[in-house]
């Protein structure tokens, strides 16, 4: 699967990003933002070894355009090419299909969103018994062999999802839950986290959840579906990126008013918040990961040691 990458892919993007931000938004941090481990990692040579990277997304969304090309600005400061694939739609044979090819092409290292995290175990073991360096990045495959996982703990993002609403709502009220595919692990953590924080400290009613199954098309036909069941509903609760942005369609098209909470942060995403579709964004630090799984990759690739959880944090934003 070919993305489109856009012209411009170097640092001053991501920057540019960050100072618009900075001006458009106030960010409350609840753990601390993210920085890259300076220890771990040496200075761009020019007599670096090439390598090639694989990167492996469950399906093509924006946010995954986005983590591609900060992977690409990283990558050009090394002699690493990258093989960037992806299927249409969340599909487990299409991810080990592709996998497989990368085995077979011996890559130095493959960075994959497992769909399913117990369903790529052997797969992933493979790759790493013959010598391929696998990360795992926003959602896990801890009973694999896989090097490291980069992002949030997901259990902890629901639960800083369930206090943002809480804040909103006050400790009552009634709340509709959209999220992905129920066999990626990460999406069963966070929601899990959200549910356990709104049982144990507030009144909240979850009136729905619904699974999208990473489909942009289902997610807004389910969403108009739960809010014509729903109708006086407080609050929309997204756990996923392909949630997140079509819940901004929707809001646009039927001109709600209610408070919208998104998960990941994109350019479109951010300019929802500023323009009222968006209430608050929760966001892992997405814009950070393509960074942090060429260095991570790198480093693996010259035997470094390296944490089995690199923490990429969480952060609340909100106008």
């Amino acid at each position: 699967m070919n993305f489109r990458f856009k012209a411009v892919q170097t640092l001053t993007l991501l920057l540019g990003i960050t100072l618009i931000l900075c001006g458009c938004m106030e960010a409350r941090t609840t753990m601390e933002t993210w920085n890259q481990n300076q220890e771990v990692l040496s200075l761009p040579s020019k007599n670096d070894p090439e390598l090639t990277f694989g990167i492996i997304y469950p399906m093509v969304n924006d946010t995954y355009e986005m983590i591609t090309e900060n992977a690409e600005a990283s990558a050009s400061d090394y002699n690493i090419k990258l093989i960037v694939q992806a299927p249409d739609e969340a599909n487990l044979e299409q991810q080990i299909r592709i996998m497989e090819m990368m085995i077979k092409q011996k890559v130095d290292g493959i960075a994959i969103i497992p769909v399913d995290s117990e369903a790529l175990i052997d797969v992933i073991d493979k790759a790493v018994t013959s010598g391929i360096s696998v990360i795992c990045f926003e959602s896990d495959s801890p009973s694999s062999k896989r090097n490291a996982f980069i992002g949030a703990d997901n259990y902890k993002t629901g639960k800083v999802i369930a206090q943002t609403v809480d804040n909103l709502l006050g400790g009552k009220g009634m709340v509709l839950v959209q999220s992905g595919m129920p066999q990626m692990l990460g999406l069963t953590q966070r929601l899990k986290g959200f549910q356990d924080y709104l049982h144990e400290y507030t009144e909240i009613d979850v009136l729905e959840v619904r699974h999208n199954h990473a489909s942009e098309e289902k997610a807004i036909q389910q969403l108009e579906e739960m809010i014509s069941a729903h109708p006086h509903f407080s609050a929309l609760i997204n756990l996923d990126f392909v949630s997140s942005s079509s819940s901004v369609l929707v809001w646009k098209a039927k001109g709600l008013k209610r408070y919208n909470v998104a998960l990941g942060l994109t350019p479109y995403v951010n300019q929802s918040l500023e323009n009222g579709q968006i209430t608050r964004i929760i966001s892992q630090n997405e814009q950070n990961w393509g960074e942090a799984i060429i260095n991570t990759l790198r480093s693996l690739s010259q035997d470094k040691t390296m944490p089995e959880f690199i923490n990429t944090e969480i952060i609340e934003m909100h106008n």
